[in-house]
């Protein structure tokens, strides 16, 4: 597709007019990467209201709902590093040992028609370049995981994602659907950082401690940048009728990593042979 073709596509789905990602040197642009620059710096997170236009959102809703009888649901008990499994040489109050109910599912990035909506978004170097500014970071990649690189979340009512931290330096969040009640994003900013795991902070969140907890409500199309692999971070349970609806794009500072087997077999439901093939420890040192 050429540039003209693909900028024509872009501005069916993201509202050009107020945010021209298309053009890094705009003053509008300018301006907003200066505002998400500061805020990541500080928060870890920025949020960009309306970024998606509402017949987008339409498309992308109706994507997801025709094929929710392939979404992968889980109701598997993990702790903060998308582990289920126990390790008793640890004493029994650590956070690796703090296992929460989590009732949530994915429809997985291969599970994406060639011509989505979302995927097309995905893989334009516009918006790969627009988050790199925003984050002040260069180069960022897209993830090489097949099934997470930008998988639709979906909570139905009574689901719940407990605290955990991401595989993937830096998620985008597009509310699709929001539901009636309940399932507010709660973060805490740059909890930890590499080589620092800072298990002592984490724990007196898990412990209820809400003092480092900050909430995010999104809106339909509303576009939330965040740094997910170094702040703790959950969706309280969804509530009513209405399910939530997310797409999570995401990048990485290695194009080469993927997510570990198990977690890819907790998460996503299955695992294939790059989980395998990649599974080595962290050059961060941070676990997973």
């Amino acid at each position: 597709m050429c540039i003209r073709d693909r900028n024509k596509r872009l501005g069916t789905i993201v509202d050009l007019e107020k945010y021209p990602i298309h053009n890094l040197e705009s003053p509008v642009i300018k301006k907003l990467v200066e505002k998400c620059k500061e805020e990541l710096n500080e928060f870890s997170c920025s949020t960009i209201p309306n970024f998606i236009l509402p017949k987008s959102l339409e498309i992308m809703n109706s994507e997801l709902e025709k094929q929710l009888n392939e979404v992968y649901m889980s109701k598997e008990s993990i702790n903060p590093y998308l582990y289920a499994k126990d390790d008793p040489k640890l004493p029994i109050d650590h956070p690796k040992r703090t296992f929460m109910n989590r009732y949530n599912g994915y429809l997985n990035s291969d599970c994406f028609s060639k011509n989505s909506e979302m995927k097309f978004l995905y893989e334009t170097e516009e918006l790969l370049r627009f988050v790199s500014a925003c984050l002040g970071i260069s180069p960022i990649y897209r993830w090489a995981d097949p099934l997470a690189c930008h998988a639709y979340n979906v909570m139905e009512p009574e689901g719940i994602l407990p605290w955990h931290f991401d595989s993937c330096e830096f998620t985008l969040s597009l509310m699709i659907q929001k539901p009636e009640k309940g399932g507010i994003f709660e973060y805490c900013p740059n909890i930890r950082e590499p080589g620092n795991e800072n298990f002592d902070e984490v724990k007196k969140v898990l412990n209820g401690d809400r003092s480092r907890v900050k909430q995010l409500k999104l809106e339909p199309g509303d576009l939330q940048i965040f740094k997910g692999r170094f702040s703790l971070h959950r969706v309280t349970k969804v509530e009513g009728n209405k399910s939530r609806y997310m797409c999570i794009p995401a990048y990485v500072l290695d194009p080469w990593r993927v997510n570990t087997p198990e977690h890819s077999k907790a998460i996503y439901g299955k695992v294939l042979p790059i989980h395998l093939e990649r599974n080595v420890a962290r050059t961060d040192g941070l676990a997973d």
